[in-house]
């Protein structure tokens, strides 16, 4: 985000100074120069932007959506920041098929999301934000609580088949991948447990992003690479 370089994966934390607002936090990643981004400072242009435009957005399809997002300015190739896109896109997609999702239900989805997608969490536990971003869509939508059984049952059924679909991807990790993948599973969960169908168009999937991951793309060993 400031530099442009790459980021160290530390296997003890230590601490360091946001570079933007100076606050000292506990840290795992950094880079060579001694950056260092906050969770509050590092999500916070990407949270406004894909909050804006989906309460705007009048797509169906949540592939498009998906796609317009991950390329927004505000996004980097990596990070949590590719989480809240699950939602944004999931929602915006039911809401404009007619299911009915409040505006309400569609920043809840969002802020649980950003509430619990940390990075490098999704290597160190392998609670991956994209796929608690599933998880926060479901349970917005069934009203999912730790008292209730069902909806809860659902929600986590949801995140651990998207969760076991997702590791079928890793080699290095990308958040674009991981996103395209939830939004298909997402698909078949919705239409599997809430009996809501919606279009979902994977041939417009032409990745092009494959030259910024910064550990080196799969390429043909992604689902989504389309170059040679």
């Amino acid at each position: 985000m400031i530099c442009g370089g790459a980021l160290d994966y530390l296997s003890e934390p230590m601490f360091a100074n946001c570079f933007y607002c100076g606050t000292e936090g506990r840290t795992r990643i950094i880079c060579p120069e001694g950056h260092f981004v906050c969770d509050k400072c590092h999500g916070k242009g990407a949270y406004e932007a894909i909050k804006e435009i989906a309460l705007s957005s009048d797509s169906k399809e949540p592939i498009s959506l998906a796609e317009d997002l991950m390329s927004h300015p505000s996004v980097p190739m990596l990070g949590c920041e590719n989480a809240l896109i699950v939602p944004a896109s999931l929602m915006v997609a039911l809401r404009n098929n007619g299911v009915e999702v409040s505006d309400e239900d569609l920043i809840e989805a969002l802020d649980r999301t950003q509430e619990q997608s940390k990075p490098p969490y999704c290597a160190l536990t392998g609670a991956c934000g994209v796929a608690l971003g599933l998880g926060a869509t479901i349970s917005v939508l069934v009203g999912a609580q730790c008292p209730k059984d069902r909806p809860s049952a659902i929600t986590m059924h949801s995140l651990a088949r998207a969760l076991e679909t997702m590791a079928n991807d890793v080699g290095p990790m990308c958040c674009k991948s991981f996103v395209r993948t939830a939004i298909g599973v997402a698909h078949n969960v919705f239409k599997e447990y809430l009996e809501i169908k919606f279009p979902i168009r994977r041939d417009r999937i032409s990745c092009v992003f494959s030259d910024r991951h910064p550990s080196g793309c799969r390429k043909s060993k992604c689902l989504y690479y389309s170059g040679d």
